[in-house]
């Protein structure tokens, strides 16, 4: 199967069975959102959702945050992986969102990416979700289940294999495309036991055809 068919065959069927997908961080405003994307990064959704409750109560917007020290910040955060990093980055985050952009959440994400504990992947996912720009982060989850698939080749990192997805998914549908392929490489695609009797997209996965 050529990739351009390959990549109109899955969009079609991910269209049609998910035609609103979402982020499973749950969050209320940009900033909380920004919030969740730093804790989240090698931790779990439900375990963010289980700490993001008590976070925001004790600090509700960026300048509650900014005024923290790390170490109370840590202390609502350390079950979550990396606390010790993270605190910093959160409170970080929090002083130059407040200074910078006076506490307004930027659209861009050479701007975001000014933010401490955002990287490209995490500014790729606020712009996306928040401002539904077409930007496409790319995880673990991602990069793995394109190239398992077949919509990407020889992508040897995830700036990689962005480019790759970008190039033939239509504009509008990138920022759906992240959740999409996080969805199905959570749930269906797995990394070390994927399901394959229960994917709506085998036929046309290039794994799944060498597995027949």
């Amino acid at each position: 199967m050529r990739k351009e068919e390959r990549f109109r065959k899955v969009i079609e069927y991910f269209r049609r069975e998910q035609p609103f997908p979402e982020t499973e961080l749950r969050y209320k405003e940009p900033y909380e959102l920004i919030v969740a994307v730093i804790l989240s990064a090698q931790c779990t959704d439900k375990r963010v959702n289980a700490i993001t409750p008590v976070f925001f109560s004790r600090f509700p917007d960026p300048a509650s945050l900014a005024s923290a020290s790390v170490e109370e910040v840590y202390e609502v955060i350390k079950s979550c992986s990396y606390p010790n990093n993270k605190s910093r980055h959160l409170v970080g985050m929090a002083r130059v969102l407040t200074e910078e952009f006076n506490g307004v959440v930027p659209p861009d994400t050479g701007l975001l990416q000014k933010l401490p504990g955002i990287g490209r992947k995490g500014a790729n996912v606020i712009a996306s979700v928040v401002y539904n720009m077409p930007a496409l982060a790319v995880d673990t989850h991602v990069h793995r289940v394109a190239a398992r698939i077949g919509l990407t080749a020889n992508a040897k990192t995830p700036l990689a294999t962005e480019k790759q997805l970008v190039k033939h998914i239509p504009r509008e549908l990138i920022s759906k495309a992240h959740h999409w392929l996080i969805l199905h490489g959570r749930y269906v695609c797995k990394a070390r036991k994927p399901l394959c009797g229960d994917c709506g997209i085998r036929d046309y996965c290039r794994y799944y055809g060498k597995k027949k």
